[in-house]
């Protein structure tokens, strides 16, 4: 292990000396306490390294042990249901040996060295294998089986497969390749800044049902899409971002609390352990990941967060899986990156930002897509990235949400109106907007009616309509406005009421299949159209307004998932109902 010596110390960042031949994002240990961090510039035989734990106390002088490799995470069977610091320390275990506290310096493994895990071969001795190819199979929760891969790079013929229980660290097969016989065991490293090798890239066609009414209608995203979710303080990013991590229909979901209040990742952790998934009916935390690295962690640490999450993300995509990554948030990552910078002395950009802000936030996003997995067998996986960011005062044109808006594409924006009147979700309907929405028409005309992109269009055309209307209202009085005009206001609030808004904590609001979606949405519709109608005939506005079937409309989403044939039955009511 090379040395280097500390010449400078100025908070998260390390100046050092006798660095010569270290290479960019090599890993580097500071002083005696062998503190974690990265080395993030290099000039002549002096590298800046960027220190992911406390600095207080160093000296220069101190050595710093050069690991001669990057920043790398342990990828294998025990990911599932562990919750790690941004740089994949175990939290559950630490406190176990250590007590409350993280200790400085301290060396965990990620994944557990001695648990045995029940591995299933898939190949027989002599097969060709080729990086990707499944080796077998570990049933690592009830809910996910860990698929055991042949890395990345690796290609050759089986020379011996075992079957049986075996700890991560043991050998497991033997493949000839040109450069000899190389032993595969459970765990893979890879490093963090690196994006997993895919076969193809694919244009995302199927939705990411998260349950979330104003998402799934009106603002979807794609499985392998990406989506931005900026708001206000208390416009209820944070609980959006649950409530995805609870219902979306991923296989897997990976959370990061990247930088966010120590109580909000206390609700994700208190939460997840006894909530249910809604297909399996299994806790939800067995086709979870968590990554917690709140605001009281070291700064530094949470730049390495987001990548620490995309990388175990990217694993279980390379497997066939549909996973989901939510960051929450990312201005604090963009936070400790203009921080570094700054004592890096770099030119700023706008607003103290670091110039390169634009390409790192494109850099995070574009690992999220639907793939063509590595391997002989045709998988497909995908990862969505959904990021929360917490522009200041809720200014969205400020340089994180800006430079976010540029590469995904779903922008959801919160309202801090809307969460002072207790509209939740606090999606604005007028300025949000998503760029799946006709990529996945196809879908929801097959899946779920050939209607229903449609039925869309009509209510966004209300609500359009109703925040014009509202100028006059403001002006004149609703009374000035003709009864066709007053109807598409109060259809706009029954869509808004009835629809839009949704009770996260409610046992049957907090999650709605698309299916009960195009109902709801089909019954307010129809609604308007028949009172249009009827109002052609000179049935009076009062008589519309006033009868039990807005009522009925109104207690829709109590209506449970396995009693659809209820909202079916209003619809028929509201096309035959006599004024």
């Amino acid at each position: 292990m090379e040395q280097g010596i500390i010449k400078k110390i100025s908070g998260p960042l390390v100046i050092g000396k006798k660095m010569a031949g270290v290479k960019m994002y090599d890993l580097a240990k500071v002083s005696e306490k062998k503190l974690i961090g990265e080395i993030i510039r290099i000039e002549r035989d002096e590298a800046a390294i960027q220190v992911y734990e406390e600095t207080s106390g160093l000296k220069p002088g101190e050595p710093i042990y050069l690991e001669g490799k990057p920043l790398t995470v342990e990828l294998g069977p025990g990911l599932i249901g562990s919750i790690y610091d941004g740089i994949q320390r175990p939290l559950d275990v630490i406190r176990e040996k250590f007590g409350d506290y993280i200790v400085r310096g301290i060396e965990v493994p990620a994944l557990d060295r001695n648990k045995k895990w029940d591995f299933q071969p898939k190949v027989k001795k002599g097969e060709e294998v080729e990086e990707g190819d499944i080796l077998g199979t570990v049933q690592e929760t009830s809910l996910i089986q860990h698929r055991i891969m042949v890395p990345p790079g690796l290609k050759g013929k089986i020379k011996e497969i075992k079957k049986g229980s075996f700890n991560i660290e043991e050998t497991i097969a033997l493949i000839e390749t040109k450069e000899g016989v190389k032993e595969i065991k459970m765990k893979q490293e890879w490093p963090i800044r690196q994006p997993r090798p895919v076969k193809k890239r694919l244009m995302p066609k199927e939705p990411l049902i998260t349950g979330q009414r104003v998402i799934d209608t009106f603002f979807p995203v794609a499985k392998g899409g990406t989506a931005c979710v900026p708001g206000p303080f208390g416009s209820g990013k944070t609980v959006v971002q649950h409530q995805l991590a609870k219902w979306a229909d991923a296989d897997i979901i990976v959370f990061i609390g990247c930088g966010e209040r120590g109580n909000e990742m206390a609700d994700v952790l208190l939460e997840f352990p006894h909530l249910l998934d809604p297909r399996s009916g299994q806790p939800l935390m067995k086709r979870t990941v968590l990554i917690a690295n709140t605001s009281n962690m070291p700064v530094a640490a949470r730049e390495a967060s987001i990548y620490t999450g995309v990388t175990i993300a990217e694993y279980f995509r390379d497997m066939g899986y549909n996973v989901a990554l939510m960051a929450d948030s990312t201005s604090r990552w963009a936070e400790a990156l203009r921080e570094v910078s700054g004592r890096l002395e770099e030119m700023p950009g706008e607003e103290g930002y670091p110039a390169y802000l634009g390409s790192r936030t494109a850099a995070f996003y574009e690992r999220a897509g639907q793939v063509v997995c590595l391997g002989k067998e045709k998988r497909i996986g995908s990862l969505a990235i959904i990021g929360a960011v917490s522009p200041p005062g809720g200014d969205f044109s400020e340089p994180v949400t800006q430079n976010t808006l540029r590469v995904t594409k779903v922008f959801w924006a919160l309202d801090d109106l809307l969460a002072s009147q207790r509209h939740f979700p606090a999606l604005n309907w007028l300025t949000s907007y998503s760029l799946y929405t006709q990529d996945l028409e196809d879908f929801l005309k097959k899946e779920i009616a050939p209607d229903f992109p449609d039925l869309r269009i009509k209510a966004m055309d209300i609500l359009q309509e109703e925040a014009k209307l509202q100028e006059i209202v403001r002006l004149v009085g609703v009374e000035s406005l003709s009864e066709k005009d007053q109807l598409t206001l109060l259809t706009a609030k029954s869509i808004r009421e009835d629809f839009l808004q949704q009770n996260a904590f409610d046992e049957i609001d907090t999650y709605t299949s698309l299916k009960k979606q195009y109902l709801m949405l089909k019954a307010i519709i129809t609604f308007h159209e028949i009172g249009n109608k009827n109002l052609d005939e000179e049935v009076p506005f009062s008589e519309i307004s006033s009868s039990l079937l807005r009522e009925k409309i109104a207690k829709m989403k109590f209506i449970p998932e396995k009693n659809l044939n209820e909202i079916e039955k209003l619809i028929e009511e509201i096309k035959t109902y006599s004024y």
